[in-house]
């Protein structure tokens, strides 16, 4: 799954702020840590969309060290559609031609790369498919 390091500074007023050392732009705050993941997760998913719409490329994110360097994984659908997109830009595959391959809509393409729709991983497993690839994951015991 995609994961993206955060970097948590502490501020007087808000508690922390987060800052995305890998993303174009992109910040947020929070009163916990807790709370700063969890809308890290949220803008960082947004920064990839917007990305994703005008067809850019997502950064690759690095390895960081530090005591406020914290990692937000992505779900696993979200991470999917993200790794679709990088494997379309790099064959050179537009929206359209994904649609010829498969047989469906442009709209239904636009869905299955809307990082806020709910596509079945099925329908994501038949676009890499498409593209000459094959979309494996992993199970791990948790940390």
């Amino acid at each position: 799954m995609v994961q993206f390091p955060v970097i948590l500074e502490p501020d007087e007023k808000s508690g922390w702020t987060v800052l995305f050392p890998d993303l174009p732009y992109g910040v947020t705050q929070g009163d916990t840590v807790g709370e700063c993941l969890t809308r890290a997760q949220e803008v960082i998913l947004l920064v990839l969309e917007d990305l994703m719409a005008g067809n850019k490329p997502i950064p690759v994110p690095r390895r960081r060290r530090g005591r406020r360097v914290h990692y937000v994984t992505l779900p696993l659908l979200e991470s999917a559609k993200i790794e679709l997109h990088e494997s379309m830009r790099a064959g050179g595959v537009t929206k359209a031609a994904l649609a010829r391959r498969m047989k469906l809509h442009r709209q239904q393409v636009d869905r299955l790369l809307d990082l806020g729709h709910g596509s079945r991983l099925d329908q994501v497993e038949a676009a890499f498919a498409a593209l000459g690839k094959r979309l494996s994951f992993t199970v791990e015991d948790a940390a």
